[in-house]
């Protein structure tokens, strides 16, 4: 009586499982992905952008590194197709580390999913577990106990009725399960892809920048004549630096210099008295009139923006300019063709790069590790001019001044 009870009891529990489960509701394949805490929102906005962000200068330093290639080929001497292969090389470093960050953030985008794809295969697995349990019970009842038991043989036909109609509705609940367990698959192997293509980038990266390791000593060697020149005015510009009293009076006195120096080169020597002085005409205006707008200009590494122009950082001191996050060991260009004013430690700032591009316009690069243009030197655009810290994540801060007065950087290079 007492084992009748139990088996009783335990086909009793077995039904009740197997009819709980249709009776519940399973996820459907299409249904909305579950929200994980902390990464709904701008997380994923801001990662799906950091991506948009790297792809497109990812497009643009390829560009770049074609169409300083091609000038390489045009140079009319060894100096400056050096330099121009050097630029060309330091533009796919960049390009390099671009698609290391597109890498690195398509890993968090994949990661992200991963999280909302286990709480789903969770979701969908509770009811299967709970059928699994009851049918483990109906399992552990002994064959014997349906023939010495009165009214075992009825309730087996009542049982094998019931899995008879439950099944093909258990089937079907579960084929979401498995499209589930299909679309994890599918997961894990675009992470794999992507782990890989990280790899790569990175690899690519090590091998342009021993090869701009090359050709800048090809360039120091092609432009000896110059460096011999270039001791007097490195001097200088450290002089000014020790009078200065921060890095704003830096720059002060080094567009006065710049200023000076303009003004002296413009000076003409002894000129002959014209035949006919009544037909002379009106002198030139000079390049201040002539040209006054901003020089074609572009960001001097690749990296995310952390700070805008006018933001106050945790100190309390309000931004002159941009800052952003680059990859370890990132290589910084000249935004545009200039002469390198200053290159050197200031002070609480690191390494520093102050670039005249003329007419009042001046560059000022700070958070740099290493700077490899020298005082006096003429750069253009791409050149390469120094790298940041090897470790962690380097923040480099991007000031451009006309006459003294802080621009907006942003219009001039199209970021949003």
């Amino acid at each position: 009586m007492k084992r009748s009870i139990i088996s009783n009891s335990i086909t009793g529990i077995a039904l009740a499982g197997i009819l709980a489960l249709v009776a519940t509701r399973l996820p459907a394949a299409d249904d909305a992905a579950i929200i994980l805490p902390g990464t709904a929102g701008t997380t994923l906005a801001q990662e799906q952008k950091a991506l948009r962000d790297a792809r497109r200068q990812s497009v643009e330093a390829a560009d770049r590194s074609v169409r300083l290639e091609r000038q390489a080929g045009m140079a009319r001497d060894e100096a400056e197709q050096a330099g121009r292969r050097a630029a060309a090389m330091a533009a796919r470093i960049q390009q390099a580390e671009a698609d290391v960050q597109a890498a690195q953030a398509r890993i968090a985008i994949i990661a992200r999913m991963q999280r909302a794809q286990a709480a789903r295969l969770a979701a969908r697995q509770e009811p299967v577990v709970r059928l699994t349990a009851a049918l483990q019970m109906m399992s552990r009842r002994p064959l014997a106990l349906a023939l010495v038991q009165p009214g075992s043989i009825s309730d087996a036909v009542h049982m094998r009725a019931v899995l008879g109609q439950v099944l093909p509705v258990i089937e079907q609940r579960t084929a979401g399960l498995r499209a589930e367990l299909d679309r994890s698959r599918a997961i894990r192997a675009t992470a794999q892809q992507a782990a890989d293509a990280l790899t790569k980038s990175r690899r690519a990266l090590t091998d342009r920048q021993a090869a701009l390791r090359q050709l800048e000593t090809q360039k120091r060697v092609a432009a000896r004549d110059y460096r011999a020149n270039a001791g007097l005015e490195s001097e200088r510009a450290l002089a000014l630096g020790e009078k200065a009293r921060d890095i704003v009076d830096l720059m002060d006195q080094l567009e006065v210099a710049s200023d000076l120096r303009d003004r002296l080169a413009q000076l003409s020597g002894p000129v002959l008295r014209p035949a006919r002085p009544d037909r002379t005409g009106a002198p030139a205006p000079d390049r201040e009139t002539l040209d006054s707008g901003p020089p074609p200009y572009r960001l001097p590494v690749v990296g995310q923006l952390v700070t805008g122009m006018g933001e106050v950082n945790d100190g309390g001191v309000r931004s002159r300019g941009l800052t952003l996050v680059t990859q370890a060991g990132a290589q910084a260009v000249a935004p545009t063709a200039g002469r390198i004013a200053f290159a050197g430690p200031y002070r609480g700032y690191g390494q520093i790069l102050i670039i005249d591009h003329g007419q009042g316009w001046t560059t000022l690069i700070t958070g740099l590790h290493r700077v490899t243009a020298q005082v006096g030197e003429s750069v253009r655009q791409g050149d390469p001019v120094g790298l940041t810290a090897a470790q962690g994540r380097p923040t480099v801060t991007i000031e451009l001044r006309r006459n003294g007065r802080p621009v907006d950087i942003v219009p001039l290079v199209g970021i949003g």
